[in-house]
């Protein structure tokens, strides 16, 4: 799923600048990056200061200020995960690509307030628990290049550090005690917001984009009064709505999950501050080990994202209003086939069902994620709507292809198609939608959830990019290298670029985009024959189903 980044730089006090080295004048002192091409690239700039010791289950600081010059050319290491050697607490790092001037070892700054850029913050996504902004396949050079950009990619906390909720917790700061990662996040935007003029960007036009769990954040942030003023546009990619007990946990399950991870290291949950944290992440591993009919807490059933909180996140998206600013929605084509494929993320993946029998079990396996206890008939029923949907679209009807459309509707697409709609009928701002449809090579299949970030980023044919998000047997590529995949590529990165820009997606590879409408053809079909074209939402019959079933919210 993920490769490591290289240890976090460390400041070099008075140090000298090298001859290519290129300077930013940050809020916390000079940073040295290095040229790349036209770009200036600034890696393992702390935006707060490293969450340990009593910061541990903090609301995140401001970063230590230093004297001299901070060398800013290397990647910090991710935010703490099973996946990753080398992940580590001391994460809360940001990465800079920027066109625009900068100061060289020999001058201060050289920023046109007239020439600034637009700024796009990225978001990684990871189901709240891996990944990381450093990740080859979110490396923002072709992206900032091509779309005369500043992009900003960084590290979240994650897993039992950065997604819980647990009053003993309390920040005698803030009065915080949930959702560490959320606040790591705003305190990123705060601080791109204060220092984007640094690094040539325009603080006052400043676009959130983000994939899965980030995209579901993009949207929450969208929703949060203190960030209206920075936040000027949102583009949530296959966002991840939370809901509970799917893909939050309940405040009491949090409590109950904390004070057994507690038990467990013999310690209180205060004292969980002072453990080692390599013991506290594998007994939270233990705690939600197993199927979720098995574990002491019965939410937080597939992910565990953030928590009802009352603060960072005080309702699920489907109860709350839509979003004030405009919007750029992303859904893949088939985001179950992410799960359903040859190489799944889970680390006991469910057997791809070949007959009848056991398509009934895996889509009642599928229901699990969200229901306590599934009755066939449920699971029949789904069965029979989603290969009678399939019949009418002219679609496959085997038991893969019908398992991998109830995954990736239940989990993402159902609710980012249905908030769309919401949107389109009850909010006040403009909103496109697009339908991501570039297929990947066998034996996967489909267009899989996150395969949108290699083709935004520019990295679909970068072998290091892709293993690092997805596990590819053997050595077939996970996607074709050619002009059309570079014609895709691109013309995503113009329509995000331009929307960025203004507002407005365009692209000289894309017809012309109207704001969405569900009641006529106006969602962006892009990859596949043609290249982009305007449709209709596709395989809506489907999504009637969850409309009636009672599964997942209703919207």
């Amino acid at each position: 799923m993920a490769t490591s980044a290289a240890p976090s730089p460390s400041p070099e006090t008075g140090s000298r600048a090298g001859s290519g080295t290129v300077l930013a004048h940050t809020s916390a002192g000079v940073i040295a990056g290095e040229r790349s091409g036209r770009l200036s690239v600034f890696r393992g700039v702390p935006y707060a200061a490293p969450p340990v010791g009593p910061l541990r289950f903090a609301s995140p600081r401001p970063p230590v200020p230093w004297s001299g010059v901070r060398d800013a050319t290397a990647f910090a290491p991710e935010s703490l995960q099973p996946i990753i050697p080398g992940s580590g607490e001391d994460s809360l790092y940001a990465n800079v690509w920027t066109p625009a001037p900068t100061g060289s070892a020999d001058a201060g700054p050289d920023t046109d307030a007239e020439a600034a850029k637009p700024v796009l913050v990225y978001i990684h996504g990871g189901g709240w628990m891996v990944g990381g902004g450093s990740l080859p396949v979110y490396d923002g050079a072709r992206l900032a290049d091509r779309g005369d950009l500043v992009v900003v990619t960084f590290n979240y906390r994650l897993g039992a550090l950065g997604f819980g909720l647990h009053e003993e917790f309390t920040d005698p700061d803030t009065g915080d005690f949930a959702n560490w990662g959320l606040q790591d996040q705003a305190a990123l935007l705060r601080w791109v917001h204060r220092n984007a003029a640094a690094f040539g960007g325009d603080p006052d036009n400043i676009t959130v984009a983000g994939t899965s769990a980030g995209g579901a954040s993009t949207w929450q942030f969208a929703l949060l009064p203190e960030l209206r003023g920075i936040i000027r546009r949102i583009v949530p990619i296959s966002a991840c709505h939370v809901w509970e007990p799917a893909t939050s946990l309940s405040p009491a399950d949090s409590r109950q999950a904390y004070e057994a991870v507690a038990r467990r290291l013999g310690t209180t949950v205060p004292g969980l501050r002072e453990v080692p944290a390599a013991a506290l992440m594998d007994a939270w591993e233990e705690v939600f080990g197993g199927l979720p009919g098995e574990r002491e807490v019965g939410s937080g059933r597939e992910f565990r994202g953030p928590v009802v909180d009352g603060r960072w996140m005080s309702a699920f998206d489907y109860e709350l209003p839509t979003p004030e600013v405009p919007v750029l929605a992303v859904h893949t084509r088939t985001e179950g086939s992410f799960y359903t494929g040859p190489c799944p993320p889970q680390p006991t993946p469910t057997p791809p069902p070949t007959d009848a029998a056991e398509l009934r079990e895996a889509v009642r396996g599928v229901l699990e994620k969200g229901m306590e206890k599934v009755p066939y008939e449920l699971a029949d029923a789904c069965i029979a709507a989603y290969r009678e949907a399939a019949e009418a679209d002219g679609l496959p009807q085997d038991p893969l292809s019908l398992w991998t459309e109830i995954w990736g509707d239940a989990l993402f697409r159902y609710q980012i198609v249905r908030l769309s709609e919401r949107h389109a009928r009850h909010g006040r701002s403009p909103q496109y939608v697009m339908e991501f449809a570039q297929p990947v090579r066998a034996p996967h299949h489909g267009t899989p959830h996150e395969a949108t970030s290699p083709f935004l980023f520019g990295t679909y044919a970068d072998p290091a990019a892709i293993s690092a998000t997805y596990p590819v047997p053997g050595t077939t590529p996970l996607f074709h290298d050619g002009p059309h995949e570079r014609a895709v590529s691109e013309t995503f990165m113009d329509l995000v670029a331009a929307f960025a820009r203004d507002g407005v997606p365009t692209g000289p590879g894309a017809p012309a985009w109207p704001v969405f409408d569900p009641e006529r053809p106006s969602t962006l079909v892009l990859g596949g024959e043609p290249i982009a074209e305007i449709a209709t939402t596709s395989k809506a019959r489907q999504l009637r189903f969850w409309d009636e079933s009672g599964w997942v919210p209703r919207t």
